[in-house]
């Protein structure tokens, strides 16, 4: 187990390197750094010097090395626009990301496991064919249209509900929460409904046609012939096993779900790492771009390192098939 621990490490660290690289290399190409710190004001031979002092001129491996260094270190460059490091502003939005990203899970994991049995074990019944048609519908309807959808029926045309913004949140050492207060949690409905409206359906078929595989193996006839309860017999040998493909499936999807919280937060202003992306394009403040997409891309790799490592705790197959 610990040679299959340090296989995925080892991966990861080589995937964050990619990742680092092309970040990097996007920097490089779009914009000019000396051009963002001083504006058109300053002289070309000024700017040349600035160039110098920033090492802007020396050759492209010398520079990724260097930033390579400060990264392992925790520099990510510096923002043209907030005038601070990349990584303190990304860290003030990630809290807003979290919460939705968290509620949006739990939603989903909520919803998901007991629909999606209960389609699996009646699959002629009427509630499992309506459940089947609105997923196949939710699958196809983009997250936007759908959090317009929302704001439309609930915040307009109902006035339930807000429809913009985070409400009033908690400083909590430094993290402002909105999980605290009745105005926060109202602000998080209809943000977190738009973003599980992404992968509810998924996991919903996924748990259904899983679990009705698994329902048809040799055990679980030989568990009906021994006759043992049938909830001993859905729960505990037919959900067991269907969680395996779901966790692997469910590792990349939240690392997807992370990536979709631009839309839903432009949609919904919510002040978080999406919407702070976006402006930072409109801004063309690069280096925040590319410490964003490293920063999104090691909460990824992160994500799935620890996924294949349960899975490999789960499943020991895994394990004796990376070693053979």
């Amino acid at each position: 187990m610990f040679a299959f621990i340090i296989r995925r490490i080892t991966q990861a660290v080589f995937v964050m390197l990619v990742i680092g690289f092309i970040g990097f290399s996007i920097k490089q190409q779009i914009g000019d750094p000396v051009r963002d710190i001083v504006g058109v004001s300053v002289s070309v031979a000024e700017r040349e010097v600035i160039r110098e002092n920033l090492g802007l001129n020396d050759p492209f491996l010398v520079q990724y090395g260097r930033f390579l260094v400060n990264a392992i270190h925790g520099d990510l460059g510096h923002s043209f626009f907030f005038k601070k490091p990349c990584l303190d502003v990304i860290l003030a939005k990630a809290p807003a990301t979290i919460e939705l990203v968290l509620v949006s899970s739990l939603l989903i994991i909520l919803l998901s496991i007991p629909i999606g049995m209960y389609a699996a074990i009646h699959p002629k019944n009427w509630f499992s064919r309506i459940t089947m048609g609105i997923s196949i519908v939710g699958v196809s309807i983009p997250v936007f249209l759908t959090a317009i959808l929302l704001i439309y029926a609930f915040a307009i045309g109902l006035n339930w509900l807000p429809s913009y913004g985070r409400g009033d949140t908690v400083n909590l050492w430094g993290w402002h929460s909105g999980f605290f207060t009745i105005d926060g949690l109202k602000h998080l409905i209809l943000p977190s409904i738009a973003l599980s409206s992404i992968m509810l359906p998924l996991f919903i078929r996924l748990i259904r046609s899983e679990m009705m595989e698994v329902l048809e193996t040799e055990y679980v006839k030989f568990a009906w012939a021994k006759g043992l309860h049938k909830k001993r017999i859905w729960f505990l040998h037919a959900f067991k096993n269907t969680l395996l493909p779901v966790i692997t499936v469910g590792g990349v999807q939240l690392g997807i779900l992370i990536a979709y919280t631009i839309l839903t937060e432009t949609v919904f202003q919510w002040q978080g790492m999406g919407f702070m992306f976006l402006e930072a394009v409109e801004r063309s403040d690069t280096s925040l771009l590319v410490a964003y997409i490293i920063f999104v891309g090691a909460l990824f790799v992160v994500v799935n390192t620890v996924v294949d490592i349960i899975y490999g705790l789960v499943n020991p197959t895994v394990r004796i098939a990376g070693r053979s």
